[in-house]
């Protein structure tokens, strides 16, 4: 049987290949003191990556909160209608923030009992407003002015009472996890500039009394709280501030907390400094990646000679050992998710903004960073399949076939399922596929080990199940080797972007559907704590650069190599090959 975690059944490590002598570095999974992780920059001092813009605390932790009460398990929950990947794992999960159950992760964040005690309490603040309760066996559903709750849990809200429920008081301060999900999903519905403004300007408000002296005091009292939510808002969601009337809100409220509260404006000042720091980090690493694309456009050697590629370095040249390639795609990975932002992937779907012209915000695209990282994926698929397509003995092609597969065991073994399926996809392409007599002479019982781990069927089980054992083993790591868990990327898109497809943001009563603004943000907080672990690797600059930065074949260019390794076998295969040459033939002369 196949091994379904990374603990059962995990691959003997793969010997280096050409030189005999070369030490085998260990598994991570073996008994050894981890490497310290290096911090020389990658990519030639372009950007640091030890440099993490979101080194902080996140928001998923406080989802541990003990105010969350547990619920009938008889409930009706969200997930039962709306969750598109509930696979029956059979692997046990420990309890976590991750952890899925009938009431959503720190939504206790206000407890009922205090509409009654507490004037202030934003729930009650409406004084025309009604409080109703039910009780449906075990479980309580209660509504306090435009805010629902079941069992002490936040299920509806008006997009006004929301953003009421976000504004801090003298005695009173949202939960983290409310800060965090509100924040995140806002922007299905408002933009952050809106948002922003709106919660400040209610701040200051609901602080007037008429007697200017005592406005101060009460302003006094109240500004360490907002200080404290705007650091959380520039620490979490700091690309939000990319746009300048953000930065504008932001100048404005220094300036308005300067005047009543020394503590809380220095305290300000140094939130601005770290977010300029971030943003300055942001920018260093697009630079990086923009300079890395246009070297990676130029072609590789031309394919009128077979001959003449042989002048080109491949990757066996490069590094002949499957592991120490695996940790340096481990670098690569790690890099580039540590500058997504989590709220990516709401604006991946979220609606147009009517000002998407305005020059601060929308110069840059607000998903460039999720792209660029899928963007990488599409490049290791083509480099493996140039790779194997490029060489012109059969024997050499069958060679880098099975390097590529211990490199991808020896991925599965880290914890790196992206890169793993970057070069499974690689190896399926038609180009590659068909080159039949090269596969012949490979032993395929471990690929088809890792394809069947990787099978789409049922949803991805397979994976999803390997998946959680990672996750589980990252939990309870004694290594920060053990910590790394990179998921298969465009699957955890897909998962997300099914999940707001599938889901009313709106209930027919014109309430926001709050259930699902939880399901979106546990699922991005724990891509949050994947992005967050540092690559204990050390780096091999050549190998990464090589990598990221050695031209590959476009899809024509591979399927007309693959048509000269072997040749064509039917006449459809014929017609496409002189097509593929008349074709690119013309475009060479063109350029």
């Amino acid at each position: 049987m196949p091994p379904t975690t990374p603990h059962a059944g995990k691959f003997n490590s793969c010997p280096p290949y050409g030189n005999n002598n070369h030490p085998q570095p260990q598994s991570p999974y073996r008994s050894h003191t981890a490497p310290k992780p290096s911090r020389e920059n990658v990519y030639n001092g372009a950007y640091s990556v030890a440099e993490n813009p979101y080194d902080v605390p996140q928001p998923h932790a406080a989802y541990r909160s003990s105010s969350v009460s547990s619920v009938n398990a008889n409930e009706h929950h969200y997930s039962n209608s709306c969750a598109i990947s509930g696979n029956p794992y059979s692997l046990p999960q420990p309890q976590s923030p991750r952890q899925h159950s009938t009431s959503c992760p720190g939504r206790a964040y206000r407890h009922t009992s205090n509409c009654s005690s507490s004037s202030s309490d934003q729930s009650c603040r409406n004084s025309g407003s009604s409080t109703k309760a039910r009780l449906y066996g075990h479980s309580i559903t209660a509504s306090y002015g435009e805010m629902c709750y079941h069992d002490n849990s936040l299920v509806s809200a008006s997009l006004e009472a929301l953003i009421q429920h976000l504004v801090p008081t003298v005695d009173y301060y949202p939960d983290r996890s409310y800060v965090f999900t509100f924040l995140l999903s806002s922007r299905l519905f408002l933009h952050p500039y809106e948002l922003m403004t709106r919660v400040c300007h209610l701040c200051v408000e609901q602080q007037r009394s008429g007697d200017a002296l005592l406005d101060k005091i009460r302003f006094r009292e109240v500004a360490p709280k907002l200080v404290q939510l705007l650091t959380e808002w520039t620490e979490t969601f700091p690309y939000d501030f990319r746009d300048e009337r953000m930065m504008r809100c932001l100048k404005d409220m220094t300036l308005q907390v300067a005047r009543g509260d020394e503590y809380s404006w220095r305290a300000m000042q140094q939130m601005t400094q770290r977010l300029i720091k971030r943003l300055s980090a942001l920018g260093q690493y697009e630079e990086a990646v923009a300079a890395l694309n246009a070297v990676a456009q130029e072609r590789p050697a031309s394919l009128k000679s077979k001959q003449t590629s042989a002048q080109r370095s491949d990757i066996l040249s490069v590094c002949d050992d499957p592991f120490i390639l695996a940790q340096q795609l481990t670098h690569i990975e790690l890099d580039r998710l540590s500058f997504i932002g989590p709220e990516e992937f709401i604006q991946s779907f979220a609606m147009k903004d009517p000002l998407e012209n305005h020059k601060g915000f929308f110069r840059k695209r607000k998903t460039s960073n999720l792209e660029a990282y899928v963007n990488w994926f599409n490049r290791l698929s083509f480099l493996v399949a140039t790779e194997i397509c490029m060489p012109v003995k059969k024997k050499h092609r069958a060679r880098i076939i099975e390097f590529f597969i211990d490199v991808a065991q020896e991925c599965f073994n880290i914890g790196n399922f992206n890169s793993l399926m970057a070069i499974i996809t690689g190896m399926n392409m038609s180009p590659v596929a068909r080159l039949k007599k090269t596969w012949n002479k490979v032993n395929t019982d471990k690929f088809e080990i890792l394809e069947h781990q990787m099978d789409p069927s049922s949803n991805f089980s397979n994976y999803r199940t390997a998946l959680r054992g990672a996750t589980q083993r990252s939990e309870t790591a004694h290594s920060s080797q053990e910590k790394i868990v990179i998921p298969f990327f465009s699957l955890l898109i897909k998962d997300i972007y099914f999940l707001n497809e599938g889901c009313a943001n709106r209930l027919p009563n014109g309430h926001i559907n709050f259930e699902k603004l939880w399901e979106l943000a546990k699922q991005v907080s724990e891509f949050l704590v994947w992005r967050q672990v540092i690559c204990p690797f050390d780096r091999d600059r050549r190998i990464l650069q090589y990598l990221v930065t050695t031209p590959v074949f476009t899809e024509d260019e591979l399927h007309l190599a693959s048509y000269e390794s072997e040749g064509p076998e039917n006449n459809m295969e014929k017609d496409s090959r002189r097509s593929l040459r008349s074709s690119l033939l013309h475009r060479e002369n063109r350029s």
